[in-house]
């Protein structure tokens, strides 16, 4: 049997045992606020899913989650340390720091500033290494060749493309849409997801590799895509091989569910589990969030023979919620679905 930590909710429903995967897991109350949401007369909350990498011997490429927040949220501040080297407005999530030493480790963390002023906590810290410079490099990478996506719905598409080739290595890899670089993936990765796109609007993407000196490839071939009309269901945000079933310990009944995080850019930190039609609870990661399967168990009650539906939804690296699982139908005192 698995043994799990109790913790202590707000949730009208009684409190059950929480799987902590991969990292602290923080139980939510259920009506709809997120661990970014301000608290009673404070400020917006700490970013989450930062990420950095470095996007060549003297930059790095720092991301983080979109921050929810009841005043509205009009900035960000980024980092280095204890000095502020970055801040751009709401709509941006992601920056490039320029202007570093090669064969550096750094620390970097973000903090969100509301439309009343009030800044927030800054976000856990994330450390990135520059590479070693290489002296007199001149060359840049190849053209990224085949380049290819598909749309995920209305609001992402998804990208690939070949390796590039260069005399020294690939850093990264940088993404535009038309003439505005958008993101940057690390030199081993030859794919990424776009999310935050508008329904039904069509959009032009290439993608240029970046050696450890800074030279640039030409850009690849562009990738059209047109994102879906309306709004859709998100499936292709959806988490995947969900599965529920139930188990009894000291006389009642507990939820257990298990699923794959949906293939994002960056790193899901929250979710919101729905039961019978409603928001039952919802979980964020406050450590290392799990990329390849996640588990999670509470408690339904004492009564055996008690049939319900649970489902569950993302929250994206954009901010915005992703499409919801497929509906799974649980008995207590019956097997799984």
């Amino acid at each position: 049997m698995r043994r799990v930590p109790e913790l202590v909710s707000r949730h009208g429903r009684v409190p059950g045992r929480v799987v902590a995967v991969c990292g602290a897991l923080v139980l939510l109350a259920a009506c709809g606020r997120s661990a970014a949401d301000d608290g009673e007369g404070g400020g917006p909350g700490a970013p989450t899913g930062v990420t950095a990498a470095a996007g060549s011997a003297t930059s790095v490429h720092v991301m983080w989650n979109a921050v929810t927040s009841t005043s509205g949220i009009n900035a960000y501040q980024v980092y280095r340390g204890t000095t502020k080297v970055k801040e751009v407005p709401a709509s941006e999530h992601m920056v490039d720091v320029p202007r570093l030493s090669p064969a550096t480790t750094y620390v970097f963390t973000v903090r969100a500033r509301d439309n009343r002023g009030r800044l927030g906590p800054r976000s856990r810290e994330v450390r990135a290494t520059t590479p070693a410079a290489v002296a007199a490099d001149h060359s840049a990478p190849s053209r990224p060749l085949a380049p290819r996506g598909r749309v995920v719905g209305s609001r992402a598409v998804q990208l690939s493309w070949s390796a590039s080739t260069d005399d020294r290595g690939v850093a990264s890899y940088d993404i535009y849409q038309g003439a505005t670089k958008i993101h940057s993936v690390g030199g081993s990765q030859t794919a990424t997801v776009v999310t935050g796109l508008r329904p039904h609007t069509r959009y032009s993407f290439t993608v240029r590799a970046r050696d450890a000196a800074d030279n640039l490839s030409p850009a690849s071939a562009p990738v059209r895509l047109t994102t879906a009309p309306g709004f859709d269901d998100g499936r292709g945000t959806a988490p995947t091989s969900f599965r529920a079933a139930t188990h009894r310990t000291d006389g009642a009944y507990y939820l257990d569910l298990d699923w794959v995080p949906p293939r994002t850019d960056g790193v899901v930190t929250e979710y919101q589990v729905e039961l019978d039609g409603r928001p039952a609870t919802s979980l964020v990661w406050g450590g290392t969030a799990p990329r390849e399967k996640a588990s999670y168990s509470f408690y339904l009650g004492r009564d055996a023979g008690i049939s319900h539906q649970v489902r569950i939804r993302a929250k994206l690296p954009d901010g915005t919620w992703g499409g919801f699982s497929p509906t799974r139908t649980v008995t207590t005192g019956q097997g799984q679905s």
